[in-house]
């Protein structure tokens, strides 16, 4: 893929994990990487079994999370107050014992040990599983982020600290490999860029352990705090679910960039199959229609944050959308020192980018306007070294190519292997050129 090649998420009737899951396979990931995933994650005799389904006359590929034991998560019937029973996109409802609302496609959650019964795992737990997985930086990261939005939620919405989060065995395994499937699928279709169309949430009402909740519940209103909500449509019940609203909040950069031409697309089915509409998730892969897109500025000016906090909220920024970050030194009123921190996004990231600018920085105030960028068309290639693989941009301009290995792989590798990190690098570039120009290739010797 160029990286000119991007995906849209069209969760029109809603997303959740498997659904996601079964997206990326009719998209074109590969089935046997998923089928290796749950080894890949220390969950033995956890397998995975993936069958076509038609969803309302549209074909789409159904992933199930098969434990151990033979069981599987699967939809119940469930009724709302003064609505016909729910059509629910996810794939399961997990009810706790504890809880005053739970949803499908989520793990059972608990504020502490005490009150359920059956095997349980600690969110800290499953985090733990994915540091220790064979994953790229690239998925660690979003996958650890994904569990710490969700145990920071469901214990702010029930009173008990994040690491007190308890999920019932059966649905903290479906979970882990939604969401780290979820992430890394993408990574299988050699995409990093993921925006989303609209969401759609459902309505009505859903019954939890003790009585019933209004759809969306609240941990999902919470984690989806800066997507795009859209029409809901026909769809009754909760359409979007916890795992589908986290991965959204980790991978989406928001709104679609104009001006893009589809190359690729399929759907995931959701667990139930209503008549009124396709219970599946679309995904589609996408190549920019033209080299200059639509892109919005975000600016503020701070004289009262330390510059050793200026690097967090760069980072802050960057995961959640900013295409690049700018700081440079002012000189505020009263004569005091203060910086100008520049985020440059796509178009429909405003709100995220704002949202990190206040809760990392201590601004009280963004400024945005709007512009076009203009870029070179540009693609990603990997280049095997002893140390580890290590990404080298690729930009196609009127002269040839122009070759950049990726900072963070060249200090990595640098650091493992005792090499001195500019020599690396320039011997990656050189690598790299040679290969592109149809010369003999060789290791790089590292």
């Amino acid at each position: 893929m160029t990286s000119r090649t991007f995906a849209i998420l069209d969760p029109s009737a809603g997303i959740s994990g498997d659904m996601l899951l079964g997206a990326l396979l009719a998209a074109g990931a590969p089935l046997a990487w998923l089928e290796a995933l749950p080894a890949r994650l220390g969950l033995e005799g956890v397998t995975i079994r993936v069958h076509p389904v038609s969803r309302c006359g549209v074909s789409a590929m159904k992933v199930d999370v098969v434990m151990a034991d033979g069981s599987v998560e699967g939809p119940h019937d469930e009724a709302g107050l003064g609505h016909p029973p729910h059509q629910h996109p996810g794939h399961s409802h997990h009810h706790a014992h504890d809880q005053p609302h739970q949803h499908p496609d989520e793990p059972r959650a608990h504020g502490h040990e005490g009150h359920h019964h059956g095997p349980h795992r600690r969110v800290s737990d499953l985090i733990r599983l994915i540091e220790a997985a064979p994953l790229s930086p690239w998925v660690r990261e979003r996958a650890v982020q994904a569990f710490r939005l969700l145990g920071e939620h469901e214990g702010a919405i029930h009173g008990v600290a994040p690491d007190q989060v308890v999920l019932h065995e059966v649905g903290a395994l479906d979970a882990l490999i939604d969401i780290v499937g979820g992430i890394e699928g993408f990574e299988q279709l050699g995409i990093s860029r993921i925006f989303n169309r609209p969401v759609a949430v459902g309505s009505g009402w859903v019954r939890a352990a003790h009585g019933t909740m209004a759809v969306p519940a609240p941990v999902t209103i919470r984690l989806l705090e800066g997507v795009e909500i859209g029409p809901d449509g026909p769809v009754t019940g909760e359409a979007t679910t916890p795992t589908g609203a986290v991965l959204l909040r980790v991978l989406s950069q928001g709104r679609p960039p104009s001006g893009w031409k589809p190359v690729a697309s399929g759907w995931g089915a959701g667990g139930r199959n209503p008549e009124q509409y396709p219970n599946a998730l679309r995904l589609i892969v996408v190549e920019s229609g033209t080299s200059d897109v639509d892109v919005v500025t975000l600016t503020t000016d701070i004289d009262d944050l330390s510059p050793e906090y200026l690097e967090p909220l760069r980072t802050a920024l960057t995961a959640a959308g900013a295409l690049d970050v700018q700081v440079w030194s002012t000189m505020g009123k009263k004569g005091r020192v203060g910086f100008r921190v520049e985020a440059v996004a796509s178009a429909g990231a405003e709100s995220r980018i704002s949202a990190a600018f206040f809760r990392h920085s201590t601004t009280a105030g963004v400024r945005w306007s709007t512009g076009r960028r203009e870029v070179l068309p540009r693609r990603e290639i990997s280049i095997a070294a002893p140390g580890g693989d290590i990404r080298v941009k690729i930009l196609e301009t009127s002269e040839g190519p122009r070759v950049k290995p990726e900072y963070d792989d060249v200090v990595r590798v640098a650091g493992e292997t005792g090499r001195p990190a500019h020599e690396l690098a320039r011997e990656i570039q050189k690598h790299a050129l040679d290969m592109l120009s149809g010369q003999s290739v060789r290791s790089a010797d590292t």
